[in-house]
């Protein structure tokens, strides 16, 4: 027997969907979604973005399927609440990393930290940091960081959609941030120091959304634990059609078929435009595929599911 059909006789069966985790401090998203592996049974769990370990909140995991999901749900704004603690730089940009500078002149005053946070807004530039996930040469950063090395990286565009000052008393300046997918909110720590020129990093962040994901959907990891031991973990697991948000057509058993088989099928409303996304039902309700609409009024199949969802 195959290691693939192995493992997959000693996979549970149980709903595919999105199980959404408060991640606590401490431990990073691998470690969560190896946790959830246990909890469920499965081994096919991953998370949509990783939150560092210092950080706490929202960290949405595709479960079983709904891991063919991902592409479709992992984008959108991320929402974060944090402290950046003014005066000193460390080499990990956060509060779990070594001081490497001090600044021991007066702090800038409220006004002067709002305005430089207003400068942030809309779409920058960061430079991945050395202690991060991005790989060069197929080795993460971070261990190459961890090796003493420092190398050059590309930087990338994102986008600030909010960045508001809740609270200031110094050292600490509480910020609230409303951001694309793949910002570093370690970095935007890092500038804000050096803008100020002062230095900074990241003391605390909480996020609070991460794309249809939000906190008030996030359950602790020990809450989920002793569910698991229970057997009720199941019920937790968000529909995989209520997480794409997309409009939802039902297929006939004809249809179904062809879209199961990777065929096209004609569109039922000859108004969507091309590159339209849909959720596909089959006639029994449960989530077949995600389709586009192409020319010709059809939709093709750009993500075919099986059974189970």
């Amino acid at each position: 027997m195959s290691r693939r059909a192995r493992r997959a006789r000693n996979e549970r069966p149980g709903p595919a969907g999105f199980l959404v985790v408060d991640k606590p401090a401490g431990c990073t998203s691998h470690d969560v979604v190896d946790a959830a592996r246990r909890w469920l049974g499965t081994r096919r769990v991953g998370h949509l973005g990783t939150l560092d370990p210092l950080a706490t909140g929202v960290l949405p995991l595709a479960v079983r399927e709904a891991t063919k999901l991902v592409p479709f749900v992992e984008g959108g704004t991320k929402s974060y609440e944090g402290a950046i603690r003014l005066g000193a730089d460390t080499d990990t940009l956060d509060a779990d990393g070594v001081v490497v500078q001090r600044y021991e002149g007066p702090l800038p005053g409220e006004a002067a930290v709002r305005e430089a946070l207003a400068g942030f807004l809309g779409v920058i530039e960061q430079i991945p940091p050395m202690y991060s996930a991005v790989k060069r040469g197929g080795v993460p950063l971070y261990r190459l960081a961890r090796r003493g090395e420092n190398v050059e990286r590309e930087p990338k565009r994102v986008r600030i959609e909010r960045i508001e000052l809740l609270n200031y008393v110094p050292p600490d300046a509480e910020i609230a941030v409303d951001c694309s997918a793949g910002t570093y909110v370690r970095a935007l720590a890092a500038a804000l120091g050096e803008r100020l020129g002062c230095g900074a990093h990241l003391a605390g962040l909480r996020r609070t959304r991460s794309g249809p994901f939000d906190a008030d959907q996030t359950v602790a990891a020990e809450v989920l634990e002793r569910e698991a031991e229970q057997g009720t973990l199941d019920a937790r697991i968000v529909p995989p059609v209520n997480a794409l948000g997309l409009p939802v057509v039902r297929l006939s058993g004809e249809a179904a078929h062809r879209v199961r088989h990777g065929g096209d099928v004609e569109a039922p409303d000859a108004s969507l435009a091309l590159g339209s996304k849909l959720a596909a039902l089959a006639p029994g309700g449960e989530l077949l595929a995600v389709l586009e609409t192409i020319p010709g009024r059809r939709l093709h199949p750009l993500r075919v599911l099986g059974a189970g969802l």
